[in-house]
C-alpha cells in the first residue's frame, strides 16, 4: 500500500465498475475472468509495474484431484481418497467446507479455463508430497500450464513479469515436465541431447536479439501469461503502476477504493465488490516478525517473490474490519534458498529446487550433522532447517557434494559441467576443500562432526541405503533424483575430492497465514460475519491447507479453484 499522494499529483474523474481485483497473479486474473464471463464490468488494478504476481515466479502447478488430465495415470483416484490425504495431512486445520467446495469445483475450474480461455494444462508426473500416507497417490493430481510462446501478449509482452532470474539460463525458462532438463544435463554426454540443446539456444538467441527476452514461456511464466491474454481478449483492463492507497466503506459496506493510475489519484466505485488478491505479505517485515520463528531469532530470511508482496490487501481488509489470525503451525509454503552474489553488490535469490534430490548431495547443520531427508519436499525441508536450528540464532544449512557430483548435477546457482565452478568458488557462493576438514574451515561448520557425518552416510550410501532418513524411499523422493543412477537414485557417496559446501538459508514461496473468509472468499469480520463488498483471493486468503503442504501444486490449485468459486459467487449475487 503506497503512501499518500503528494499535493504535485493530480486527481481524475471517479469511474465505475462492477468488480474492481486488487493484484494481477493467478488469483486475482481468474477471479476477474470468471466475473467478467458471467457479464460483469472487470478492472484489475496492480501496484507493479508489471503483472503476472508471484505466479509468473512460479513451477505453475495445480494440484487437482480427480482432473481429467490425471485420470489415465490414476484411474482410482477419487475425493473421497483426497478427502482421506488430506484429513492425514491437514490435521485440526482440516476444514470440510472449504475441502468439500474445492474437491468439487477444481475439476470443473480447470475444464471451464480450457474451454473458455487461452489457458491450457498439461499432465505432469508429480507423486504427492507423502504418497505412503492413507488416500495418496504417486501420479496424476498435479497438473501445470502448457509452455506459451508470449509474443501472443504484443505489446503488452513488456508489462508480463519476467521469471525469476536466477533459475534461468541467460533468461531462458525451463520446467521439470519438458525434456530441456534432461537434455542440458546430459549434453556433453549425447550427442542427441547435445543437438537439441544447440538449437534451443539458437532459438532463444533469436528471441534475445528480437525481443530482449525469452519469450518461449514454461511453468508459471506460461500461466502467468495465458491467463493476462484471457484478460485482454475479453477487454479487462488491466492497469499496472496502479496502488490502491484505501478502501471506500460506506453504511457498513465496501463500495470501491481510491487508486492512483498514471500517477493520478482517482475513486474507483464499485456495484458489486472489491476482491484482494494481492500476494500475501511474505515481504511485510512487521507481520513476518510475528509469523516465522526464525526471524524473531534474527535469522537472515530471503523470500524469492515479488518484493511488491508487502502485505497491501491484509492491511487494507484490516482498516474496513477484516481479520488476519496469525494460527497455522507454518505461516508460509517454507523454502531452502541460497544467495547468489550479483555484479552490483546484491544477491539474487536461489530456490533449490532439484540439486537436493541428486545423489551424493546431502545437506548437514553447523555442527556437521545430517538433519532430514533431502529428498523430501521443499517445505519440509524448510520446516526441518527451522527445527534443528531452534536454539541458534542463525538458521542456516549447508549442502555437501564431492568433485563427481557437483561437475555431473550442479550445485545452486553453480551449473553443471562444462561450465566451470571455479567463478561461483571465487565469489565466494560456493567453499571448496581439498579435504572435507579443510572444508569444513571454509564454511564454518564442525570439522569433526562433518567428517564423522560423512563416514557414516558413505558406509550405507554404497549400497544405496539411508537408515538414518530413509532417502529415496518414496516415489516423490525419487521423482526428482537421478533415475539413471543405481540402486537408489537419491543416494551415492561422497567420496572424491575437492569437497564443495554451499550455503542455504529459509525462504519462502508465498504466505500460508491471511484474511479469515468463508468457503466461498468473504472477508469475514470479527465476529465471524462477511463484510458486505469485499472478498480475498489468492495468498491474502488463508490458505485452506492450513500451514501444510500435501503436494505439487496446493497453492496455485486451490487459489484457482476459489477464484473459480469467488467470480461465481459475486456473478450470482448480482444475478448473473
Amino acid at each position: 500500500m503506497s503512501s499518500d499522494p503528494s499535493p504535485a499529483h493530480a486527481s481524475a474523474p471517479n469511474v465505475a465498475c462492477d468488480v474492481l481485483v486488487i493484484g494481477s497473479g493467478a488469483g486475482g486474473m481468474a477471479t476477474a475472468i470468471v466475473a467478467r464471463k458471467a457479464g460483469l464490468d472487470v478492472i484489475i488494478c496492480e501496484k507493479a509495474p508489471v503483472f503476472g504476481g508471484t505466479t509468473a515466479y512460479s513451477g505453475g502447478v495445480l494440484w487437482i484431484p480427480g482432473n481429467a488430465h490425471g485420470k489415465a495415470n490414476a484411474p482410482n483416484d477419487s475425493a473421497d481418497a483426497a478427502r482421506t490425504y488430506l484429513r492425514a495431512e491437514l490435521g485440526n486445520f482440516y476444514d470440510e467446507s472449504a475441502i468439500d467446495m474445492f474437491l468439487a469445483n477444481g475439476p470443473e475450474m480447470l475444464e471451464f479455463f480450457e474451454r473458455e480461455t487461452e489457458v491450457r494444462f498439461v499432465p505432469t508426473m508429480y507423486p504427492d508430497y507423502h504418497p505412503t500416507r492413507p488416500g495418496g497417490v504417486d501420479v496424476g493430481r498435479a497438473v501445470m500450464a502448457a509452455p506459451y510462446r508470449t509474443t501472443a501478449l504484443g505489446e503488452n509482452l513488456k508489462r508480463l513479469r519476467p521469471p525469476l532470474a536466477t533459475i534461468t539460463f541467460v533468461g531462458m525458462m525451463f520446467n521439470s515436465a519438458n525434456a530441456d532438463l534432461k537434455h542440458f544435463f546430459n549434453a556433453t554426454r549425447s550427442w542427441t541431447s547435445f543437438a537439441y540443446v544447440v538449437k534451443r539456444l539458437a532459438s532463444h538467441g533469436v528471441d534475445l536479439l528480437r525481443y530482449r527476452r525469452g519469450v518461449m514461456a514454461t511453468s508459471g511464466n506460461a500461466l502467468a501469461a495465458r491467463l493476462a491474454q484471457s484478460v485482454f481478449g475479453l477487454g479487462i483492463p488491466l492497469h499496472t503502476d496502479a496502488p490502491v492507497l484505501a478502501l471506500a466503506h460506506e453504511n457498513g459496506r465496501v463500495t470501491g477504493a481510491q487508486v492512483r493510475i498514471a500517477g493520478k489519484e482517482q475513486r474507483i466505485d464499485t456495484r458489486l465488490a472489491v476482491v484482494l488478491a494481492c500476494g500475501g505479505f511474505p515481504h511485510d517485515p512487521e507481520r513476518t516478525r510475528a509469523a516465522y520463528p526464525h526471524i524473531r531469532r534474527g535469522a537472515t530470511h530471503a523470500s524469492p517473490t515479488p518484493v511488491e508482496n508487502t502485505g497491501d490487501g491484509i492491511r487494507l481488509a484490516e482498516t474496513v474490519g477484516g481479520q488476519c489470525e496469525l494460527r497455522f503451525p507454518h505461516a508460509a509454503a517454507w523454502m531452502p534458498v541460497s544467495l547468489v552474489p550479483g555484479r552490483d553488490g546484491r544477491h539474487g535469490v536461489f530456490p533449490h529446487l532439484l540439486d537436493r534430490y541428486k545423489p551424493g548431495i546431502i545437506a548437514v547443520n553447523r555442527r556437521g550433522e545430517r538433519f532430514c531427508n533431502e529428498s523430501e519436499s521443499y517445505h519440509d525441508v524448510g520446516a526441518a532447517m527451522i527445527r534443528t536450528c531452534e536454539d541458534e540464532p542463525e538458521t542456516a544449512a549447508w549442502l555437501i557434494c564431492d568433485h563427481r557430483a557437483i561437475r555431473k548435477y550442479g550445485l545452486g546457482h553453480a551449473k553443471p559441467a562444462p561450465f566451470p565452478v571455479q567463478m561461483a568458488v571465487a565469489n565466494g557462493y560456493i567453499k571448496r576443500g581439498a579435504t572435507l576438514v579443510e572444508l569444513a574451515a571454509e564454511a564454518g561448520i564442525d570439522a569433526e562432526g562433518l567428517a564423522r557425518t560423512v563416514e557414516d552416510y558413505n558406509l550405507h550410501a554404497e549400497r544405496g541405503e539411508d537408515p538414518a532418513f530413509g532417502r529415496g524411499s518414496t516415489s516423490f523422493n525419487r521423482y526428482l533424483a537421478d533415475a539413471s543412477h543405481g540402486p537408489n537414485p537419491c543416494v551415492a557417496p561422497i567420496r572424491q575430492g575437492p569437497f564443495y559446501a554451499l550455503k542455504i538459508v529459509v525462504g519462502d514461496l508465498g504466505s500460508f497465514d491471511g484474511l479469515t473468509t468463508d468457503a466461498v472468499g468473504r472477508v469475514l469480520d470479527d465476529e465471524g460475519q462477511p463484510i458486505p463488498g469485499l472478498y480475498a483471493a489468492g495468498n491474502d486468503r488463508a490458505s485452506i491447507m492450513g500451514g501444510n503442504y500435501p503436494g505439487a501444486g496446493i497453492t496455485l490449485g486451490p487459489i484457482m479453484t476459489l477464484a473459480y468459486v469467488t467470480g461465481r459467487q459475486i456473478a450470482s449475487e448480482a444475478g448473473k
